[in-house]
């Protein structure tokens, strides 16, 4: 199956007054077929994050080649990436982020205003997204009148909105008690199941990686197929 996901040799350098530099990842190589819902399990500090950040083209690598979906996302200028950001990948993050005092249907909107999306269709695109995660009843809430659970069905109708080739979610569940935490974790495995979207769930927690169909670990900047 084709890989929506290609990194080899990915290094991630940072630089703290040169000459001294911070190399995080160490050679990352990492395939993902379209339609696959991988976890990639970490401890703070083991990397995960600067992965995610590159997964997710919010940053270039400093070494190696990325191809998200057929886009070099390597060789991206400024607008590329930020292009290929808003139209292949569906952010979902550990706090939310919905923008405040704005209800949840102009937040779910918001990434269509920005992909040129006339005004009606993204409405009703919106209000679809909306009901698939059974929030169309709470459509013209603000977020500080919704529940953590809530919010973050509406963020992933956000993530969502561009009919993105991945989604990427960053401790999707960790602000979330346990009852709700599934309840979320059970609508990207539908999203998977039903959509053929392909998941990449960042996390802590094994428990929770163990639900998806393949375990990568981070370990000191480097990645681990589980059982190596």
């Amino acid at each position: 199956m084709e890989s929506i996901i290609a990194m080899r040799g990915i290094i991630k350098r940072f630089y703290i007054g040169q000459p001294n530099e911070l190399e995080i990842l160490h050679g990352i190589d990492l395939d993902v077929a379209a339609g696959e819902f991988l976890s990639i399990v970490g401890a703070s500090g083991s990397g995960k994050s600067t992965l995610m950040n590159l997964i997710g083209a919010l940053d270039r690598p400093t070494e190696g080649s990325y191809f998200l979906d057929g886009e070099d996302v390597g060789q991206a200028d400024d607008l590329s990436l930020s292009a290929i950001r808003c139209k292949k990948v569906g952010f979902v993050f550990q706090n939310f982020n919905l923008i405040p005092r704005t209800n949840a249907l102009k937040n779910v909107e918001l990434p269509m205003m920005y992909a040129g999306v006339s005004p009606r269709r993204r409405t009703q695109r919106a209000m679809e997204l909306l009901a698939m995660v059974e929030m169309e009843d709470r459509m013209y809430h603000q977020p500080n009148e919704l529940s953590g659970g809530q919010k973050q069905r509406v963020a992933i109708a956000r993530a969502m909105a561009n009919d993105p080739a991945i989604i990427l979610a960053d401790e999707p569940t960790g602000a979330l008690d346990s009852k709700t935490g599934r309840l979320v974790m059970d609508l990207f495995h539908r999203l998977n199941r039903d959509q053929g979207k392909t998941v990449v769930l960042i996390t802590h927690n094994g428990e929770l990686a163990q639900e998806t169909s393949r375990v990568v670990t981070m370990r000191d900047g480097m990645l681990y197929e589980e059982g190596c």
